[in-house]
């Protein structure tokens, strides 16, 4: 954007474009955590009622990777 543009966004909806993305990379990498808390708390439940460990920790190592490829390619 150039500055003709950011001063028109900035007017008609009174945050910065920059302030914008912010938001929307916090809210979109809280619930990408709170997907992993859900993964961990499902793969614990499937654990104890006879699941095999290597598959809870499989499973929460990759979600944990893709969280961090996600966190990255936000900002």
């Amino acid at each position: 954007m150039n500055a003709t543009q950011q001063a028109a966004f900035a007017a008609g909806s009174g945050v910065t474009h920059s302030n914008l993305l912010l938001g929307i990379a916090m809210i979109t990498m809280s619930l990408a955590l709170l997907w992993l808390a859900w993964v961990a708390f499902s793969q614990m439940k499937q654990w104890r009622a006879g699941g095999e460990f290597f598959d809870l920790i499989w499973r929460i190592i990759r979600g944990g990777i893709l969280l961090m490829f996600l966190g990255y390619f936000i900002r």
